[in-house]
């Protein structure tokens, strides 16, 4: 094997509002940028990438498979979201390096665009929707064709009529400001067991949601099947599982969106993997990305190459954005920039995006720990935030 160079330095930087930035240098100035972020710790992953780069600093980035396969495989204990959110991240890094190199963007790597635009979706209505018509109207006036909303709240175990009937209630306010010719996704975000999902599933088909999302917690996948079986709304899941072999019981159980985050799943290398397996079963593939920039554009090089990729989230504007939003930290905003909801090829090498480095310095020098509310029910118990 030629060696055109070597890594020198593996950098990691933590930024609001709750990203982790992965640089990764190499010894004739190369540079290349990925993202680890694990909201909630941070902290932690930043530690694993530190020592993934023990590893890493005096090897070609090249192989970038082999490293892939060293860095989740070499080890006797493997897995899990902080070691998977690590890898993420450097991999993205190595696929940036890799096409900066070649002067060609990511997906001319993985064979090549297979479409020249990417639609997108942007979240309305916060942790506990409310007012979602006006949050939907301001969505539309940036051109975007299609919304996902929380479907509740905190939601209490077996689901009362009325939290029931609000969450019919608002999905209907969001279709009808959206019309028959966009679109309203429904996150259950693992809120409701699968009895109460199964209840709310069928009210909501005169609705036409576009999908229902997590209906039930990532480690209750086995009963997902119940779910789907109770409804003809596409079931999308996959933001908390973390590599093909936990998508696979998702995939057989009727799942129809795989929705894998490129900063979770393994990067690039493993999500062109899910989505090739959901191929395989008829399902789509949506990654979930409600995080930073270099999340955003790993999502779209693997969007442009994937056949069945059906739509992106993105997080520009979303409520958990303070301190900070996307934009903030590239150079050039106009490759992520949207065009009548869309987002358009990405033309630039690697990632296809500019990341403004003395910005992210000055914003790590900052970093506040960012951490998710925790939920009570009526009786003091914990409830699924």
């Amino acid at each position: 094997m030629t060696v055109r160079s070597l890594i020198t330095r593996v950098e990691s930087f933590p930024v609001a509002p709750r990203w982790l930035f992965v640089r990764i240098e190499t010894d004739d100035g190369l540079v290349g940028w990925g993202e680890a972020s694990l909201e909630g710790y941070a902290d932690v992953v930043r530690a694993a990438v530190d020592q993934f780069s023990a590893y890493l600093v005096g090897r070609d980035p090249g192989p970038i498979e082999d490293h892939w396969q060293v860095l989740t495989k070499s080890q006797f204990y493997r897995g899990g979201a902080v070691l998977a959110s690590a890898v993420s991240g450097i991999d993205q890094a190595l696929w940036d390096l890799k096409g900066r190199r070649l002067g060609v963007p990511v997906h001319d790597l993985l064979g090549g665009p297979v479409r020249d635009r990417i639609r997108a979706y942007g979240w309305v209505g916060g942790d506990d929707p409310a007012e979602v018509a006006d949050h939907i109207s301001a969505q539309i006036e940036t051109g975007l064709t299609a919304v996902k909303m929380n479907a509740s709240g905190r939601m209490n175990l077996n689901g009362s009529v009325a939290e029931l009937d609000g969450v019919v209630s608002r999905v209907a306010s969001a279709r009808e400001v959206l019309g028959p010719d966009r679109d309203v996704a429904v996150d259950l975000h693992g809120r409701f067991t699968v009895a109460t999902a199964r209840r709310l599933a069928p009210m909501l088909e005169p609705l036409h949601p576009f999908f229902i999302e997590e209906p039930v917690v990532p480690e209750n996948t086995h009963m997902i099947g119940r779910v789907a079986d109770a409804t003809s709304i596409p079931i999308a899941a996959g933001e908390r599982l973390y590599s093909r072999q936990e998508f696979l019981p998702a995939l057989q159980a009727g799942v129809s969106i795989v929705q894998p985050d490129l900063s979770h799943a393994g990067g690039i290398s493993e999500v062109r993997r899910i989505a090739s397996l959901a191929e395989t079963f008829d399902a789509l593939l949506a990654p979930h990305c409600p995080l930073g920039p270099l999340a955003l554009a790993a999502c779209l090089q693997i969007a442009f190459a994937t056949p069945n990729h059906l739509i992106q989230e993105q997080s520009i504007g979303i409520h958990y954005n303070a301190g900070a939003e996307v934009l903030d930290y590239v150079v050039d905003k106009a490759p992520l920039a949207f065009e009548n909801g869309c987002f358009p090829l990405l033309t630039g090498p690697g990632l296809g995006i500019e990341i403004d480095e003395k910005a992210v310095r000055e914003a790590s020098a900052r970093w506040e720990r960012w951490q998710n509310p925790v939920w009570r029910h009526a009786d003091g118990s914990m409830a699924e935030w």
